[in-house]
């Protein structure tokens, strides 16, 4: 829960001071943890703008395997998977500016993972050269990544700026066109440019994201910021627990969060009802009937984001490239 706390604290930090101005002393007030604590879970302020962006590929990943783009052809397939980052940059904006913008300030192992996944990307647009007409002269391989840095150089200028006046989703014309004109040709190109190219779902956005999963990286609606109490794992798995069985008893709400002791279960529900995360709509207090615990706006943004957050712990111990996924 600490750590989740302090990426939170990172991105907005680093977002609103810059990667330079941002120490670590500012990430650990703003996650209200202490400066020991944070360096019990990462080395340094660079491993945790690093855990950052990992994260950040994690989501996008998940949301490119739901939109199961490894059916589809080539060109489709990039379409698809660009429209993918962009919708999440759009969704995101400060995490965008972290993961695009300041990140090129970061230390050798940040610059050297960034080389690591735009190579990745690469590769999946080098893969247009078999896609080419034998009427044409074959692109080299340098193409691909001239291309990517180009597409990247766009995006990045766009969030620098902080021009919001139009989603960056809207790039995804322009820069198709910019990608399959070496391979495809400038009939193709002008087709993408124009927005002929369908996506595979018929839709704007690929299917499974109409309603994607928002992370809290806002400096003005950090849900973690809201809570004035140290969160704990016993606290999350009650929240998890409330999330899942809305209604619930302080039994069932106890059992599915592996606390069995009632009076301990009725202090923490009582605690977290005070701090408004939970509220009681049964009669229990009143009447001695059972508690129907449910949880508040406040509470459903906080479980949400102490989810997201320890799913992406458990995944950066996994590969964090996109291969296989794209």
């Amino acid at each position: 829960m600490q750590r989740a706390r302090l990426l939170a604290a990172a991105v907005v930090s680093i977002a609103e001071l810059g990667y330079a101005g941002a120490s670590v002393a500012h990430i650990t007030a703003r996650a209200r943890v202490s400066r020991r604590t944070f360096y019990d879970l990462f080395a340094s302020r660079e491993e945790c703008l690093l855990a950052v962006l990992q994260g950040a590929v994690t989501q996008v990943s998940g949301e490119i395997a739901i939109a199961d783009l490894a059916r589809l052809g080539w060109r489709e397939r990039v379409r698809e998977g660009l429209l993918v980052i962009l919708s999440f940059f759009d969704r995101e904006p400060v995490l965008a500016r972290v993961c695009v913008v300041q990140a090129l300030q970061g230390g050798p192992r940040v610059l050297a993972w960034r080389e690591d996944l735009l190579g990745v990307l690469a590769g999946v647009v080098d893969e247009g050269r078999g896609e080419s007409s034998r009427t044409q002269r074959a692109p080299v391989v340098l193409t691909a990544e001239g291309l990517v840095g180009a597409a990247f150089a766009i995006v990045y200028a766009r969030l620098l700026r902080g021009e919001r006046r139009e989603p960056l989703r809207d790039l995804v014309g322009e820069l198709m066109s910019m990608i399959v004109l070496p391979y495809l040709g400038p009939v193709a190109a002008r087709r993408e440019q124009r927005g002929i190219g369908t996506f595979s779902s018929g839709r704007e956005q690929p299917a499974g994201l109409k309603s994607p999963t928002r992370l809290a990286y806002t400096s003005s609606d950090d849900p973690l910021r809201e809570v004035p109490m140290r969160l704990t794992y016993r606290t999350a798995r009650v929240l998890q627990a409330t999330a899942t069985h809305s209604g619930g008893s302080n039994r069932l709400i106890g059992e599915q969060a592996d606390i069995h002791d009632q009076g301990q279960i009725s202090k923490l529900l009582g605690r977290l009802e005070r701090l408004g995360l939970l509220r009681n709509t049964g009669n229990g207090h009143a009447k001695g009937e059972a508690n129907a615990w449910s949880l508040t706006g406040l509470g459903e943004r906080v479980t949400q984001q102490l989810s997201l957050n320890t799913e992406q712990g458990q995944s950066e111990q996994q590969s964090t490239h996109l291969e296989g996924s794209w």
